[in-house]
C-alpha cells in the first residue's frame, strides 16, 4: 500500500505543472474568442455541424454548455449541437498534454472526434431538417453554470480547474494503481482488451457522465493501456462535459433530449468501435 500511494503522489505531482499552463493557455483562448466562437456557429446555417465540429476540439469553459443553451433557444440545429457534443474533448487534451502523450496520437483523436461529429451532424440535419429562431445566449453567460470564476480571472479560473482535475486524476490514478497492484495489470488489460463489443458499450456509458471524471478516467485508462483505441474513443465521443446535464436542465422537451442523449451514445459507440478498427 505505501508503494502504490507513492506511485500515486508522484504521477500526479509530476502532471501539475502541465496541466496548469494547459488550463491557462485555454482560459485566455476562452477570454478572447469564447463570444466569437458562439456566435460563428449560430450564423453559421447549414454549416453549422461543420463550424460547430472544428470549434469542439478546442476545450473551452463553457463551449458544450453554450451548445445546449443555443438549441434549447433553437438558434443551433441538433445536428450541430450533437457535432460539438461528439468533438469537444472535455478533459481529455489536457490530460492527453500533461502526460506527454505523442503529438500524432492526440492529433488524430482530435481529427477524428471532430470530423465524426462533422458527418454526424450533417446526416443528421440532412434527414431531420431542423431550424432554430431564437436568441443568442452568451458563452460568458452558461460559464456560470461551472461556477468555474472564469470570468474574474484566467489565473483564478486555471488553478480551480487544475485543483479540480488533479484530484480526479490522484483518485483515477490511485484506484488504477491499486487495481493493477491486487489484480496485476496483464489480467486487467485482457479482461478489457479481449471484449471488442462490451468494451466501447461500457465506455460509452461512462464519457456520458456529465462531468470531467468520465473523460478523464478513459483518457488514463487509454494512456494505460488498459482501454483499446475502440473503447476509448468511444468513450471520448460520448463525453461531453456537462453539455448534457445543462441542455437537460434548459430543454424542457425531455423526449427531445433522452432521443438526443441516445443518438449520442449509439453514434459514439458505432464511430468509436470503427474508428478503433482503423486506430
Amino acid at each position: 500500500m505505501p508503494e502504490v500511494i507513492s506511485d500515486t503522489l508522484t504521477d500526479v505531482t509530476k502532471l501539475l505543472p502541465f496541466l496548469f499552463l494547459t488550463y491557462l493557455a485555454m482560459e485566455y483562448l476562452e477570454h478572447k474568442t469564447g463570444d466569437k466562437a458562439a456566435a460563428l456557429v449560430k450564423k453559421a446555417g447549414h454549416f453549422g455541424p461543420a463550424i460547430g465540429g472544428l470549434l469542439g476540439m478546442v476545450p473551452q469553459c463553457g463551449f458544450s454548455t453554450a451548445a445546449s443553451n443555443l438549441y434549447a433557444g433553437r438558434v443551433i440545429t441538433i445536428g450541430t449541437l450533437i457535432a460539438i457534443y461528439l468533438s469537444t474533448s472535455d478533459e481529455m487534451l489536457p490530460v492527453l498534454i500533461s502526460e506527454q502523450a505523442p503529438i500524432g496520437v492526440i492529433v488524430r483523436i482530435l481529427l477524428a472526434k471532430a470530423a465524426i461529429g462533422i458527418v454526424a451532424g450533417l446526416l443528421i440535419d440532412l434527414l431531420l431538417r431542423r431550424k432554430g429562431t431564437a436568441e443568442h445566449h452568451h458563452i460568458h453567460e452558461v460559464c456560470e453554470h461551472e461556477h468555474c470564476g472564469c470570468e474574474k480571472s484566467i489565473f483564478r479560473s486555471a488553478l480551480f480547474h487544475t485543483a479540480w482535475i488533479a484530484l480526479f486524476i490522484l483518485l483515477i490514478t490511485f484506484a488504477l494503481n491499486l487495481i493493477l497492484f491486487w489484480v496485476g495489470e496483464d489480467a486487467l488489460a485482457n479482461l478489457l482488451l479481449n471484449r471488442p463489443i462490451i468494451g466501447p458499450l461500457l465506455a460509452g456509458l461512462v464519457g456520458l457522465i456529465p462531468n470531467c471524471a468520465g473523460s478523464v478516467a478513459i483518457t488514463q485508462l487509454y494512456l494505460e493501456g488498459v482501454l483499446d483505441a475502440g473503447a476509448a474513443m468511444a468513450g471520448l465521443l460520448t463525453g461531453s462535459g456537462v453539455g448534457l446535464l445543462v441542455l437537460f436542465r434548459v430543454n424542457h422537451n425531455r423526449k427531445e433530449n433522452l432521443k438526443i442523449l441516445g443518438l449520442l451514445y449509439i453514434i459514439g459507440v458505432i464511430a468509436g468501435t470503427v474508428t478503433g478498427l482503423i486506430f
